[in-house]
């Protein structure tokens, strides 16, 4: 009975220890305020960079049009252990940190595995949750200043910041404030448990987070590396489709659509203000401009309100999305009363440039390619611009410009100088796509019809002369200037001056008498004069001049440019720099002696003209030639290959004061003759160079 009744005791002291056991084994490890003042390490490291930033970070490379670019991510110095920081309250959620490298995905492993599953019992917080969701990158829609169609992101934004993952996401390997780590591979829950309450003894070990690092500034360099880029791959035409209606504008219903100033860039805000011209007629590419403004670019968007259509234009729907063909920059350059028009980019690479008291005459260009070559010519584009906003009172300004074609692609950078001489520094990189016969450096492009030396048979016109440009000029490495006449061939002519480290060319509007012109609308009497100034070494080339038949005045028929020896290969880039000085008269180019004027006439005997011989006379003025009198000896050093010159004369006129050369040149048949003079005294040179290719049957 006894042992039955301690058997009995046993049994009740056995259930009430069970009881106990299983009560204890359903107690949390620690109280909820424990865990939540011990949140993993991970969870307290702010994110490299937010993700509200995206649109507010400048780019370092400006996107391609068409292409998504990747997220930027900058090189990151050695991480640092960050310091503790205090528990992020509900509304203060910490932000998902950068993306760690592999090693330090590892060890988040571990430290996640570590986690108790008291703290899953936690559950997400609401608020922290939402306030943690990444907000994806605004969609990039098409529109001027971004790229062609197909683009996603404005010219100069970014599509991703540091820290985020290819899909513009933050780095995945966070888990959330407030949430519970994912379980990763290689990690299990039992294999990485610990005992209830270690995380309050021992804190997980801090791991580095890289820091914040901001984006470089928008500049020259972002547009070298999308040069580059687009050089690597295969060229296509990157511009939106015109619609029809636009695309078949006449010229007098394209020039009767009007840019509004009121909407000018910069409006009132600065010396310079831009305006931009609509797409249609013979400018149907669309180029992308954007404004750079504190380092950030931002692109400038069409609107049809920013323009007058005049009631020759037809009544058609605008694209939101049409863009823009070119733009021109204003500056008060004659009067502060007014903002002239100081520069315009239109059309391929073309630019002009205008200096005080100036009128649009001849063309600068980008580049060219196999200009004048039997191949055909090639012609680069502009297609996307970036104005640098400049200060209010500023007298420069900068445009970044990106240039592209089957054959090559540049980048280049434009910083105008207006005044009496505008000035515009140019620098370009340019990257080969593919082997080039004939690349142009520097491009002025002119029109030449007629001038004293023609003799004007071929037209009947009141005029005397009809040009943009009568010469050309260089300044060779030797320190030799010349000057070449131009003239309109009955065929195509190309001719190379061979030099070494080029001092300077350009195409000269050298007559200023209106009488010489009569034309009280064309003014070419104010037409500026482009000189091309090295900056740097060119090394071994030549200054080529392509002279093309033209029967009108509306075609540029003149090129002028530099050609490198070294030849262009896919792949190797090339840089040139030059200064670009838009004048109308200076004792500066050339320094001494210049020549005025070149005629040509028939030399008779009696009354017979005499076949295969002509009559030269070449008058120059300038420099020291203007103070001696009539009595110096002055003479002519005169020379022709292919022919022959004798009965050389050279006298000061009365009248004016200039002195002439007059030389009688004999010709060897249908065979060119090259013609050479300047003049000397006592040995001296007082002139530059003129020199003139003489073809029989093709000139006067």
């Amino acid at each position: 009975m006894r042992r039955q009744q301690l058997l009995g005791k046993l049994l009740i002291l056995a259930a009430v220890g069970g009881s106990l056991i299983a009560a204890a084994q359903q107690q949390p490890s620690a109280p909820p305020g424990q865990q939540d003042a011990q949140p993993p390490v991970e969870q307290t490291q702010p994110a490299a960079t937010p993700p509200s930033s995206v649109q507010s970070q400048p780019a370092t490379t400006p996107p391609e049009p068409g292409d998504i670019q990747p997220p930027v991510t900058p090189s990151v110095p050695p991480p640092v252990p960050p310091p503790a920081k205090p528990e992020p309250s509900k509304s203060e959620a910490p932000k998902p940190a950068a993306s760690k490298s592999e090693g330090a995905k590892s060890e988040a492993s571990k430290s996640e595995a570590a986690k108790s599953d008291s703290s899953k019992s936690e559950g997400a917080k609401p608020d922290a949750a939402k306030s943690e969701s990444p907000k994806p990158p605004r969609a990039r829609s098409a529109h001027p200043g971004a790229g062609a169609a197909g683009d996603q992101t404005p010219s100069g934004q970014q599509s991703g910041t540091a820290g985020q993952s290819a899909m513009g996401q933050p780095g995945a390997s966070q888990a959330g404030a407030g949430q519970s780590a994912p379980v990763r591979s290689g990690a299990t829950p039992q294999q990485g448990a610990e005992p209830a309450g270690a995380g309050a003894a021992r804190a997980a070990p801090a791991r580095p987070v890289a820091p914040r690092v901001p984006l470089p500034p928008f500049s020259f360099a972002a547009v070298e590396r999308l040069a580059q880029d687009r050089a690597s791959k295969p060229y296509r035409n990157r511009s939106t489709k015109l619609p029809d209606a636009i695309a078949k504008l006449t010229y007098e219903e394209y020039h009767d659509i009007r840019f509004q100033r009121t909407s000018s860039l910069w409006y009132d805000r600065a010396l310079f203000e831009v305006q931009f011209f609509h797409r249609g007629f013979n400018f149907d590419r669309r180029v992308n401009i954007a404004e750079v403004s504190g380092g950030v670019s931002r692109p400038v968007l069409y609107n049809p309100a920013m323009f007058d259509f005049g009631p020759r234009v037809p009544k058609v729907a605008f694209p939101a999305d049409l863009g823009f063909a070119g733009f021109r920059i204003h500056y008060p350059l004659n009067t502060p009363a007014y903002k002239d028009e100081l520069m315009v980019f239109l059309g391929a690479s073309y630019f002009r440039v205008l200096g005080r008291n100036q009128v649009y005459g001849l063309s600068a260009r980008g580049l060219a390619i196999d200009t004048g070559a039997a191949s055909g010519e090639e012609f680069p584009y502009f297609t996307d611009f970036w104005l640098v906003k400049p200060e209010p009172t500023a007298r420069t300004m900068t445009i970044f410009a990106l240039l592209d074609s089957p054959g090559i692609t540049g980048a280049y950078q434009f910083d105008v100088r207006p005044g009496t001489t505008t000035q515009v520094q140019v620098t370009a990189e340019l990257y080969p796509r593919r082997q080039i016969a004939k690349l142009g450096i520097a491009p002025l492009t002119s029109m030449f019809l007629y001038g004293e030396n023609s003799g004007n048979h071929r037209f009947d016109d009141y005029r005397p002369e009809v040009h943009d440009s009568d010469g050309l000029m260089t300044e060779r490495g030797t320190g030799e200037w010349m000057w070449r006449p131009l003239v309109n061939p009955k065929e195509l002519r190309v001719n190379r001056f061979m030099d070494e480290h080029p001092r300077g060319f350009g195409l000269v509007q050298r007559d200023r008498d209106f009488t010489h012109y009569q034309d009280n609308e064309a003014h070419y009497e104010r037409r500026p004069s482009y000189f091309v100034e090295p900056l740097g070494d060119w090394g071994k080339g030549g200054v080529e001049l392509v002279e093309i038949p033209s029967d009108e005045e509306i075609h540029d028929n003149v090129v002028a440019f530099w050609v490198p020896d070294a030849p262009v290969q896919p792949q190797k880039p090339m840089t040139f720099s030059y200064l670009l000085s838009a004048y109308t008269g200076t004792t500066q180019w050339p320094p001494g002696g210049k020549v005025i004027a070149t005629h040509f006439a028939r030399v008779v005997n009696g009354t017979t003209v005499v076949p295969g011989v002509r009559r030269v006379i070449v008058d120059f003025a300038g420099g020291d030639l203007d103070t001696l009198a009539g009595a110096q000896p002055l003479q002519a050093a005169a020379s022709a290959t292919g022919g022959e010159i004798d009965d050389i004369r050279v006298e000061r006129l009365v009248a004016n004061g200039v002195w002439r050369v007059s030389m009688r040149m004999k010709t060897n048949g249908d065979k060119p003759v090259d013609l050479r003079c300047y003049l000397t005294l006592y040995g001296e040179a007082l002139t530059e160079t003129w020199t003139y290719l003489w073809a029989p049957g093709a000139q006067p």
